[in-house]
């Protein structure tokens, strides 16, 4: 019996590494990448079949390391970063987790908009280095209750953004290329408009949309300038969505109050202007993960590797690419 070899080419926080190593069948064997470096990572999928990834990018280059690679599972939604092209060329199936880090990833989002409204980091690092003015950070924080929010991406995420919400007092709008069913959108207590309506009309503007030909840089100069002056902008979706140039001068102006950034363009961002600025609150692209939520990630992994290792189907909403390769 041929064992699987799986390829783990994140830098996983031990303890999540102990969970997947627990978690996998017994007649399957991790290759684990011994550092970050490209040369590392490929030694790692030399002889792997199956790789589970997180956020690490997988482009041809790195790929053509993999030659008996069958099956890549996306531990969560997005699969910009890895070529699908190669993938369809040498018949190397690709599955994600649709929904699998939703929760999370809301939490981390209003997480984000209460921040900003508040400029917690330039509070808490004002309040450590000794300074004590409440009357000061009166004069400027925001909330929530009685505000606009625009929902910008409908799916998985975006609900579970509007669905915490709920408990707010605030008016929700959402924007999709698909509009929800009229029961969703009593059930969530929100309300579609076109894109054009929520740039004008939101106070706090979050972004839930996949990065694809169709929506990269959706948030250049020219819609940025069409926000709501004042508006506080959220994304904890894919930086490339957004003219980062542009979000930083429509900060230093003021046009944007303040702005919550999960995910940059380049990762990491080495040297942005958006990290110096007391108007940002930023963190490493880590929306989806807490350990809470790994154990049913890594459930349907292994279970979507399971069904295609044995010729079952995978589940529609995961199934990415499909290209079964025949073994020897």
């Amino acid at each position: 019996m041929v064992r699987s070899i799986v390829g783990i080419i994140d830098p996983f926080h031990p303890r999540i590494m102990e969970e997947i190593a627990s978690g996998i069948p017994k007649d399957w064997t991790l290759s684990v990448s011994a550092g970050r470096s490209a040369e590392e990572k490929a030694a790692a999928l030399r002889d792997a079949d199956i790789v589970f990834v997180m956020a690490t990018p997988m482009p041809a280059s790195l790929l053509q390391a993999a030659p008996k690679l069958r099956f890549i599972q996306k531990l969560g939604a997005g699969v910009d970063r890895i070529d699908l092209d190669y993938c369809a060329e040498h018949r190397i199936t690709v599955a994600r987790l649709q929904a699998g880090n939703a929760i999370p990833v809301a939490e981390h989002t209003v997480l984000h908009m209460l921040a900003a409204c508040r400029r917690l980091p330039h509070l808490d690092r004002q309040t450590r280095a000794g300074e004590w003015d409440k009357e000061a950070a009166r004069g400027v924080s925001r909330q929530i209750n009685g505000r606009t929010v625009g929902i910008v991406g409908f799916g998985a995420i975006g609900k579970a953004v509007a669905q915490l919400l709920t408990g707010f007092g605030a008016t929700v709008l959402y924007y999709d290329p698909y509009r929800s069913d009229p029961s969703v959108e009593r059930e969530l207590k929100v309300t579609y408009a076109s894109l054009d309506e929520i740039t004008a009309r939101a106070d706090i503007l979050s972004l839930h949309l996949p990065l694809m030909n169709e929506t990269a840089k959706m948030f250049d100069a020219a819609r940025i300038a069409k926000l709501k002056p004042g508006v506080i902008f959220i994304n904890c979706a894919r930086g490339g969505l957004v003219d980062e140039a542009a979000l930083h001068d429509a900060l230093v102006s003021g046009h944007i109050y303040a702005a919550g950034i999960d995910a940059f363009e380049q990762e990491p961002p080495v040297g942005s202007p958006l990290l110096t600025l007391d108007q940002t609150v930023v963190t490493p692209h880590s929306a989806g993960g807490t350990v809470d939520n790994f154990g049913s990630v890594l459930e349907r992994a292994v279970d979507n590797t399971r069904r295609f290792l044995t010729g079952m189907s995978i589940p529609e909403q995961d199934l990415v690419l499909f290209s079964p390769r025949t073994t020897a």
